[in-house]
């Protein structure tokens, strides 16, 4: 019996294994809501407003605070209710997407599975478009709350180095411009190939869709920020010099080849797909 649970147990320790050996990237984007309740507990605490009343109280107070009439929360006050990832082999192709927990898209469920997938391919980079400044510390902060380990994560980590590739981080020069236009912007930039940008929907946009139980639809928008990240990350490997235009160009076509594969199980992939092909022709 012993015998046999030892083995159960190499075997399980060899597929995780051969999983993060295989998998050299995963590329994800969230979405996240203000947390009401913690609004109400912590910054206004002793003024008895409802969870609901404390989240328009924060964003108003971010539209005064701003100049950009921004009024979105702090990453402290926010709470994860999308997070979509792509696995990416070392030849840069994708090997598989999904948004977290779908069709329920539970908050605790998507945390868990996340730190799940981080430590089961713990071996593979993180590539996000501000992830440094957002998609992590959500994440990081949501494992604080749940109590999920990745050990291999948090113990890894420093001030300098990390085992993650931030395309905000890297393309401002850690800092030194502003990326006005964000993603958008570098999706619509340029000669490259594949990436859309926004469609019909936009981050001040997820709180309202939340409200309305638009989940899915905030999940869809999630995935499409996901794959225009993978496909600017490609081009950000044509300048590192790890792949030239016409082969960036190639993998773009491989991996819209394979997410139209992918429809069935993913309808909302045939609405990025035919934006992809309006954008490169100019329509």
């Amino acid at each position: 019996m012993v015998s046999s649970i030892s083995a159960e147990i190499i075997s399980k320790r060899a597929t995780a294994k051969e999983a993060s050996a295989s998998t050299a990237f995963l590329v994800f984007d969230t979405e996240s809501v203000p947390d009401g309740r913690l609004l109400a507990k912590v910054k206004y605490a002793g003024e008895n407003l409802t969870p609901e009343a404390a989240i328009e109280k924060a964003r108003q107070e971010v539209r005064e605070q701003t100049k950009d009439a921004s009024d979105f929360i702090p990453v402290t006050y926010q709470i994860p209710i999308a997070v979509c990832v792509l696995r990416v082999g070392a030849d840069f192709l994708p090997q598989a997407l999904a948004c977290l927990d779908a069709p329920e898209f539970r908050t605790p469920e998507i945390v868990r599975k996340f730190w799940s997938g981080v430590s089961l391919y713990h071996r593979a980079k993180l590539v996000t478009f501000n992830g440094r400044g957002f998609d992590l510390p959500l994440m990081e902060l949501a494992a604080f709350d749940y109590g999920c380990s990745a050990r291999q994560y948090f113990a890894g980590r420093n001030r300098y180095n990390g085992n993650q590739i931030d395309l905000f981080d890297w393309l401002t020069n850690y800092g030194a411009h502003r990326m006005v236009g964000g993603l958008n912007l570098l999706a619509k930039r340029g000669h490259r190939p594949a990436a859309v940008g926004k469609m019909d929907v936009a981050g001040d946009q997820v709180y309202a869709m939340y409200q309305a139980g638009r989940n899915q639809e905030i999940n869809d928008y999630c995935m499409f920020d996901t794959l225009d990240t993978y496909f600017i990350f490609l081009r950000t490997r044509v300048l590192m010099g790890e792949m030239g235009a016409e082969e960036e160009e190639q993998l773009a076509r491989r991996a819209r080849a394979w997410l139209a594969e992918k429809i069935v199980v993913l309808p909302a992939l045939r609405r990025y797909l035919e934006a992809g092909e309006r954008e490169a022709s100019g329509s």
